[in-house]
């Protein structure tokens, strides 16, 4: 039987197979691993928090070797003035991160996982495409959840 490698995140991971990292990964690993992608636009670490345990249930038959999680793109967005939207503040999105990692090195004593931070941005073009005066998501908030991703893999 060959290893199982999940990806598992928001878009950055649910789109990386349309001619992204996400196909090349599978192309490299062809008949050497199955590449099982768990890629959800829009989803924030709340939202994966709360469906960790059915994406990776305790009692599987097979336990992935590899996982690559990413999520920290949505939960830095601003939060929208209505209140609803994927932000998530970053200290909770931190504890999330903690959970998940918690979760899945519990399914297996060779588990490996790689956590991708969230990556810069253009802003200006995200700007005209929401068409807002003021950017709604910048740089340094990007910054902030990569860095609060990385401390949560140190510790």
């Amino acid at each position: 039987m060959r290893p199982q490698f999940v990806l598992f995140g928001s878009s950055i991971v649910q789109y990386s197979f349309h001619q992204g990292w996400g196909a090349t990964l599978a192309h490299l690993y062809a008949r050497k691993a199955d590449i099982v992608l768990r890629g959800y636009a829009g989803w924030n670490s709340r939202r994966a928090l709360n469906v960790v345990d059915k994406v990776f249930p305790k009692n599987a038959p097979k336990q992935p070797e590899l996982v690559i999680v990413y999520f920290g793109g949505n939960d830095s967005t601003p939060l929208h003035k209505s209140g609803n939207g994927p932000h998530v503040p970053l200290d909770e999105y931190k504890e999330n991160m903690r959970k998940i990692a918690k979760h899945i090195k519990s399914l297996s004593e060779n588990i490996r996982i790689i956590f991708l931070s969230t990556p810069p941005i253009d802003e200006t073009k995200i700007q005209k495409f929401s068409g807002d005066e003021k950017p709604t998501k910048t740089n340094k908030e990007c910054e902030n959840y990569s860095k609060a991703c990385l401390e949560m893999c140190v510790e």
